[in-house]
């Protein structure tokens, strides 16, 4: 996402079946069309609660002449944040991957998958960073630009050691870890989860606060942080204290910590819900982190487009 975007920004047109029965084609395509409200961007994330999408036009790129993936440990989110600024610098448009990992959350796949190899694990860095680079000249032109980003990082004491892959095997594997966490987590029992956007710059607070406060309020409680730092979008989840029960706890803390955790994201400036949507789950938090004005205007366009709450009703909005 940190290149292209995410569906929203891919999405050049669509066509929707309105609650009505009515079919609007907006398949166009157009780059450019000012001709009154984006009715695109209005059903876009609306989890089928304004209208049923059935087709859509999606901007497309090539495939780019290489793409080199690489592994980094990192002292701090503060240092994770910093690198993200320098590969922006010395990468530009060509950085197309970057992935943040606390060292519990790659523990728990070192832990349940010991058949991965983890690259810099014995290290015991408190962060990894997975990063990616696509270049349309060469794999040459990819790998000096790498290793000069590299040795920068290293220089400026952000990263304490990294590996590039030097093949497409390699580089699956790195990305292979990084998706196995959420696998790793459901092997080590049930979990609270959040998916939360919070401003890049402030991300590293986030976290330190956020974590030093449900430590406090919860002790023994394990953090499982890890992301798309790119977009500023985190996976911060809960895991129950070790010896404890992870079914009772899921019970008996999960409606604390969800409001310790979204309060936080809140005082932060970010959003209870990056990529996952608001469903049904999180339909009744939006009163407390949405403004009225905002709540207001949700519902008015609710009730204009699905006068009946036919539409995928409870969801996104109660009522």
């Amino acid at each position: 996402m940190v290149r292209y975007g995410n569906a929203r920004e891919l999405c050049l047109g669509l066509e929707v079946v309105t609650a009505q029965g009515e079919v609007w084609h907006g398949l166009s395509g157009l780059r450019k069309d000012n001709t009154g409200y984006d009715l695109r961007d209005l059903f876009i994330g609306s989890e089928g609660t304004l209208g049923i999408i059935t087709a859509a036009t999606m901007k497309l790129y090539p495939l780019p002449a290489a793409q080199l993936t690489a592994w980094a440990a990192v002292a701090s989110m503060e240092a994770a944040v910093a690198l993200l600024g320098l590969a922006h610098h010395h990468l530009g448009a060509g950085l197309t991957g970057f992935e943040v990992m606390g060292h519990f959350a790659l523990s728990l796949v070192n832990k349940h998958f010991p058949q991965l190899s983890v690259p810099l694990y014995s290290q015991a860095p408190p962060f990894f960073v997975l990063l990616e680079v696509s270049d349309h000249e060469s794999e040459a032109h990819a790998r000096a630009l790498f290793e000069h980003l590299l040795e920068s990082a290293m220089e400026q004491a952000l990263v304490s050691d990294a590996v590039v892959a030097e093949s497409l095997n390699q580089a699956r594997h790195l990305w292979h870890l990084r998706e196995s966490i959420p696998l790793a987590q459901a092997e080590e029992g049930l979990n609270i989860k959040h998916d939360i956007s919070i401003p890049i710059s402030r991300i590293p607070a986030f976290v330190e606060q956020t974590d030093t406060l449900l430590q406090r309020e919860i002790p023994g409680v394990r953090l499982v942080n890890f992301g798309h730092l790119g977009d500023g979008n985190l996976h911060y989840n809960v895991q129950a204290p070790e010896e404890s029960d992870a079914r009772v706890f899921l019970s008996e803390q999960e409606d604390r910590v969800n409001t310790l955790v979204f309060d936080s994201v809140a005082r932060f400036g970010g959003s209870i819900s990056a990529e996952h949507g608001v469903g049904s789950l999180k339909a009744d938090k939006l009163p407390r982190y949405k403004s009225a004005v905002a709540l207001d205007l949700m519902g008015a366009i609710k009730r204009a487009l699905d006068p009946q709450n036919l539409m995928n009703p409870g969801r996104v909005l109660r009522g």
